[in-house]
């Protein structure tokens, strides 16, 4: 049995691979979509615009939206996920900033850049409203780092003459760094400013902001996080500054404060040229690009593992206080007791299941943890694990309520309390009936941690949005994440199917 079970398993995996291969092959087949011609920033009026969300080129673009000439503004996570969708033709343009457009269009000989600026603007750091005096500071050390050209010789360093790139690296002091830690928020998918390289978070941003700390003798701690949520992390506390190439904007001002501007940059159009992207690049070479170059198969590990580690632990939690909150229920359904506890629990019940999971984690991260500096597992953990104890909640009291009644009248006429007679007699009953229903929620709450990303987590599917940030490659980073993750469902599945059917051969004996 267990061998047909396995070689059942292998077979229905190898055929979903190969629908998704078939599917890939078709799609990439069928994409003959005339390129849409923009000559000039007038000719984008109109057409389907890529922005990344909450930059200013979705600040900017979002007018177009107004002047009814049919503009639409596609919005992504990722400046690198627009760029492919624009060589996948699914949009007709990208707005976004100049150097990290050079960086994409590198790598794509499909794409240009239009020699027309679209708007000019300045970068700054951005500080939370209530600190004043670090803004202060930072003002202070961007000052002298300017006035010794260190901020010039950094910028050479990455977007210099070909003669420079390279020649002037910024080497941090050591320091006793006796004024503390500087936390810093950054989206680490914007070169040459901030992109991950060997597993480290490097660019401009990066180096100036190093240069700061040493200025001011404290210690840097980046956190990597969504664009959109910098500046909620500075304006909970969650960090100390924002900085991704950050534009001033007056919407901005309203909400933060920035530093002085240490660099001035330029918003432009990425477009289709019409021309053949080339030689496919093989299997093995995108494989190589993908896992193998500067050891980024580290980042589908360190994810993996964060991703196992808040699964088991949520599910623990969601076991354990989904059974009380069940308890809570089936007392007051059996007996009319518990009146006070039962409606807290059906208030509980309410929320947790009739909000979305995303909005639970970022409330928990930049609400109720808004003035503590914890561990981001944690955070994880402890947001899946409410959000799943709901879902438990009535998976047990339906398993609770499936017993025959017989069976708690039984042992209460043995002396035994409620809590024994539920505990010992009732509750082994309903695990027996509610084990698949349970098994699919672990597979449901393993796959809903892939959104931790949102709040700095290196997951499973992080890992993969680093990888892709990187080599602008999509297919193979995703293509492997997905089959992890089936890898892991089948396993469980597997699990869960063998335990069921021990529970069911102890109960024929």
């Amino acid at each position: 049995m267990k061998k047909k079970t396995t070689i059942k398993s292998i077979i229905i995996a190898v055929i979903l691979v190969a629908v998704a291969c078939t599917g890939f092959f078709m799609y990439k087949k069928s994409q003959v979509k005339e390129t849409v011609k923009i000559n000039s920033v007038k000719d984008i009026k109109g057409k389907k615009i890529g922005v990344q969300l909450g930059t200013t080129g979705d600040i900017y673009a979002s007018d177009y939206e107004k002047d009814k000439s049919g503009t639409k503004v596609e919005r992504y996570n990722k400046g690198t996920d627009a760029t492919q969708a624009l060589i996948q033709k699914k949009i007709d343009c990208v707005i976004i900033d100049e150097q990290p457009a050079k960086a994409f269009v590198a790598g794509n000989r499909s794409l240009s850049i239009l020699k027309e600026e679209f708007v000019k603007e300045n970068y700054a750091f951005c500080v939370g409203k209530n600190n004043k005096e670090l803004t202060k500071k930072i003002n202070a050390a961007l000052k002298k780092l300017k006035e010794n050209k260190t901020i010039e010789k950094i910028n050479k360093n990455y977007i210099g003459k070909a003669d420079e790139i390279g020649k002037t690296p910024y080497k941090k002091k050591n320091l006793p760094r006796k004024n503390g830690k500087l936390i810093v928020a950054t989206n680490a998918a914007f070169p040459p400013y901030e992109s991950y390289k060997n597993g480290k978070i490097v660019g401009i941003d990066v180096d100036i902001v190093q240069a700061v700390c040493d200025e001011l003798d404290m210690e840097l701690e980046i956190e990597d996080m969504e664009f959109d949520s910098i500046i909620t992390a500075v304006q909970s506390g969650k960090a100390d500054i924002g900085a991704s190439g950050m534009t001033v904007t007056e919407e901005r001002k309203m909400n933060i404060d920035f530093t002085n501007s240490y660099t001035t940059s330029k918003q432009v159009v990425i477009v289709n040229n019409g021309k053949s992207v080339g030689n496919a690049t093989s299997i093995v070479e995108k494989f190589k690009s993908d896992f193998i170059t500067d050891n980024r198969y580290e980042y589908i590990l360190s994810g993996l593992k964060s991703t196992l580690i808040i699964t088991i632990l949520a599910l623990v939690i969601g076991i354990v206080f989904g059974s009380l909150l069940a308890i809570v229920r089936t007392t007051h359904d059996k007996n009319g007791g518990l009146i006070i506890l039962n409606f807290f629990a059906k208030i509980y019940l309410t929320i947790i299941r009739g909000t979305p999971t995303m909005v639970q984690l970022l409330i928990i991260y930049y609400v109720v943890f808004a003035s503590a500096n914890v561990n981001k597992i944690f955070v994880a953990v402890i947001a899946f694990g409410l959000n799943s104890s709901a879902y438990v909640a009535e998976v047990v009291r339906s398993g609770i309520m499936s017993v025959d009644n017989g069976q708690f009248e039984a042992g209460r006429s043995l002396g035994l309390s409620y809590s024994t007679t539920m505990i010992n007699v009732v509750l082994p009953q309903a695990f027996k009936n509610i084990l698949p229903a349970l098994g699919n929620e672990l597979i449901t709450l393993l796959k809903e941690t892939s959104i931790s990303g949102y709040i700095g987590l290196i997951d499973l599917t992080k890992g993969s949005d680093i990888i892709r940030s990187v080599t602008y490659d999509a297919i193979m980073p995703l293509g492997v994440v997905a089959l992890i993750y089936l890898f892991i469902v089948m396993l469980l599945t597997a699990g869960v199917n063998k335990l069921e059917r021990s529970l069911r051969k102890n109960e024929k004996r």
